[in-house]
C-alpha cells in the first residue's frame, strides 16, 4: 500500500514543486507526459504531470506534480533532478509538441527526435492530429463480414442506424481528392 500526494501548481513553480518532493525523499522517477486540454474552454493548454516516488522500506509513497501549460509555451526541464526525466521530456516535447528549457542529456545533443522517423510533421497525441491510416483504408466496425449493426438491423426488417466514425477519422472534405 502507498501513502499518495498529488501536487497542482503553476508553471512558474513547476521546477521548485518539484525540487520540494526530491527533498522530501521523492528520488524515484516513474514517468513524466501530458495531456490535451486545449478544447478546455476556460484554461486550454496541456496538462503535464509527473509522478515520483519515495521508496523508503517501509514507507512507500508516491507523488504526483500536475501543472497546466499554454500551447505555444515552455516548461522548465528537470533533468537536471531526475536525468531520467530526459526520455520522457523529449517523447513530451515529440508527441504533444511542449519545450522544455533547460534540457540537457548525458549525449549534450539537446532535444530530437525519439520515437517518430526523421522528417514526420505533426504531432500524434495531440487530439486535433489527424490519423492518416483512418483516412487511407475504412474502419472495420466489426470482426467478420456480415456482423454488426448493418446485418443485424437487416435480418429485423429495418433501415441501419448511421455509422459512427472512430475518433481521430477526419470528415470527408480532408485529403486528396
Amino acid at each position: 500500500m502507498t501513502d499518495e500526494l498529488t501536487t497542482i501548481c503553476e508553471r512558474s513553480t513547476w521546477v521548485e514543486q518539484a525540487g520540494k518532493l526530491w527533498a522530501e525523499g521523492f528520488d524515484f522517477f516513474d514517468f513524466l507526459t501530458a495531456v490535451d486540454h486545449l478544447d478546455d474552454v476556460e484554461e486550454p493548454g496541456f496538462d503535464v504531470v509527473l509522478h515520483v516516488y519515495d521508496i523508503t522500506p517501509g514507507a512507500l509513497r508516491e507523488a504526483f506534480l500536475r501543472t497546466r501549460v499554454p500551447d505555444g509555451t515552455s516548461l522548465s526541464s528537470l533533468t537536471w533532478v531526475w536525468p531520467g526525466a530526459a526520455w520522457h521530456e523529449r517523447e513530451t516535447h515529440e508527441m504533444f509538441g511542449i519545450d522544455f528549457t533547460g534540457f540537457t542529456d548525458a549525449s549534450g545533443r539537446g532535444m530530437r527526435p525519439l520515437l517518430l522517423p526523421e522528417g514526420f510533421e505533426g504531432t500524434p497525441l495531440r487530439k486535433s492530429f489527424v490519423l492518416a491510416s483512418r483516412v487511407s483504408k475504412p474502419w472495420p466496425g466489426a470482426k467478420e463480414p456480415g456482423e454488426g449493426a448493418t446485418a443485424h438491423a437487416a435480418k429485423a426488417g429495418r433501415a441501419p442506424r448511421r455509422k459512427l466514425q472512430p475518433p481521430g477519422v477526419p470528415d470527408e472534405s480532408w485529403g486528396p481528392r
